[in-house]
Parts: structure tokens; C-alpha cells; sequence
């Protein structure tokens, strides 16, 4: 609602916006409206940044969605987005969730690194 009057307001949402809207789905449990919201700032020539995409991660860990969790974080990493301490965590959690023990230790070995 508040997005849609946002808009409607002529207000053009912002990276901040998206990040926002996108933690907030993700912490409410819409991982799938997260994705919707990340999917639309692209379309609108955002380039996401590291709390976008360690957001978006976050809120998959939330739904139980690692492979897509996993398959973000590879894109971010392709795109030159530096992970940081709250994306491995996100990434970690959502590992444990779907039982992806080596995953996880990997990649909480390539934390310390």
C-alpha cells in the first residue's frame, strides 16, 4: 500500500525504497513479493547493491528458498557485489534450513578467509 502511494504521490522509489520494501517482505514471510520488489527496481535501471541483495537473500532464507539463496548470491558475486558479514549469515541460515551442511561450512570457511 504504502509502495502504490508512493507512486501515486509521483515519488519515484529509490534503492533505499526497494531495500526497505524487500527486508520488510522478507521478515513478514513474502518472499515472493521480495522478489517481485527486486525483480521491478531492475526493470527500473537499479543496479542492486550489497544490502538489496543480501536483503532478497535473507528473505529466501526465510521462505526455505536456499537454492534460489544460493543462485543470488552467485549472481552477486558475478557482478562484482561484495558480500558482507549479513549476506554469509543470511546465506548460512538458509543452507542449515534446507539440511546443506557442506554448503554451510563452506561457506563459513570462505568467511574467515
Amino acid at each position: 500500500e504504502m509502495f502504490d502511494e508512493l507512486q501515486q504521490r509521483g515519488l519515484e522509489p529509490n534503492i533505499i525504497t526497494y531495500g526497505a520494501l524487500i527486508s520488510a517482505c522478507g521478515k513478514s514471510g513474502q518472499w515472493e513479493i521480495a522478489q517481485e520488489m527486486f525483480d521491478e527496481s531492475e526493470s527500473r535501471g537499479l543496479e542492486p547493491n550489497h544490502i538489496m541483495y543480501s536483503a532478497m537473500i535473507s528473505a529466501y532464507e526465510k521462505g526455505g528458498q536456499w537454492e534460489d539463496a544460493l543462485a543470488l548470491f552467485d549472481e552477486m558475486q558475478h557482478r562484482g557485489v561484495e558480500p558482507n558479514i549479513i549476506t554469509y549469515n543470511a546465506l548460512i541460515s538458509a543452507c542449515e534450513k534446507g539440511a546443506q551442511w557442506e554448503k554451510a561450512l563452506q561457506l563459513f570457511d570462505e568467511l574467515q578467509q
